[in-house]
């Protein structure tokens, strides 16, 4: 597993989150950080080459001290095998986002903060967080500041598309690697359009609603068998599948996405749905991209793109 940090209080979180997560996986972790060099050129004391490495040491001794200090916080070290996770240090200069994605490559997940050190106070998802997202191989976590309330749960989206279906069988495992429920979500609503007589025809919103459940269940039976490993609720909710998903998310562990939809424009790697879920999710989001080459099969009109 990779980790992006900066010294940054999200980055601490996101650290915090990885360190448990490769403790329950078995994982090995690489932390990456990044000492900023965009400004050399403007800079003649910085062209000094052991100025470079002195900041690229520095950047190391810290991120490795934060290693530290992060594993003795009581939430991490109270998860069995977290004091033994291996840990590495990476130190890349230049822009994070684009070097995190790099060395995530062939990684099994890429984490990183929804905010870092130069997050725009307005705005709720930093630029790292979204390019790595957005284009990131392995699936991503977006660790947001979270309560957990209740059971521990697992939340999805799905809608029948391949991307929901990846999503799926992901969430399942991060549920089973929690003790945790997992809660399958199908977004629904009736369609609106111009025509007042179309809506007369159409499907009544209990009809709807009924089609949304059967082809949640369809697709939980198809990916993780009539007899999942764990125990599995689905839930529909009426209106947009972002909305839904948010609302659902609200007190648990994690939400799962897939992306990208079938409704994606040429170019967009990543949804409106999933974009929505990882700005504003009250929880860690985890955005699964299907393999490549895989087919981007239609879904039923009934159902919201809850992995859009």
């Amino acid at each position: 597993m990779v980790v992006g940090v900066d010294g940054s209080a999200g980055s601490r979180d996101a650290l915090g989150w990885a360190l448990v997560a490769a403790a329950r996986a078995g994982a090995s972790l690489e932390v990456v950080s990044a000492f900023p060099v965009d400004f050399y050129w403007t800079d003649p004391y910085l062209l000094d080459r052991g100025r470079v490495d002195s900041l690229r040491s520095d950047t190391g001794a810290r991120t490795r001290e934060l290693v530290e200090a992060v594993r003795r916080e009581p939430g991490v070290a109270a998860v069995p095998g977290t004091g033994d996770v291996p840990a590495e240090v990476t130190v890349v200069a230049g822009a994070p986002a684009e070097h995190l994605v790099r060395v995530a490559e062939g990684a099994d997940l890429l984490v990183v903060g929804s905010r870092g050190r130069g997050g725009i106070r307005s705005t709720l998802l930093g630029s790292v967080a979204l390019h790595c997202s957005t284009h990131a191989a392995c699936p991503v976590v977006v660790v947001h500041p979270s309560t957990t309330t209740g059971p521990a749960r697992v939340v999805v989206g799905v809608d029948g598309s391949v991307p929901s279906r990846t999503a799926l069988a992901r969430a399942a495992e991060a549920a089973a690697e929690r003790g945790a429920e997992l809660e399958v979500v199908a977004a629904y609503d009736l369609p609106n359009y111009w025509s007042e007589l179309y809506v007369v025809l159409a499907e009544s919103l209990e009809e709807v609603q009924d089609a949304a459940r059967r082809h949640a269940e369809a697709a939980v039976a198809e990916v993780l068998g009539e007899q999942p490993t764990v125990p599995v609720t689905v839930v529909t909710v009426r209106g947009t599948a972002g909305e839904a998903l948010v609302q659902q998310a609200a007190g648990a562990e994690l939400l799962v996405v897939g992306s990208r939809s079938r409704n994606a424009l040429s170019g967009m790697l990543l949804g409106s749905v999933s974009l929505h879920s990882v700005v504003h999710a009250p929880c860690p989001v985890m955005v699964v991209h299907p393999a490549p080459g895989a087919a981007q099969e239609g879904t039923s009109s009934t159902l919201a793109g809850a992995a859009n």
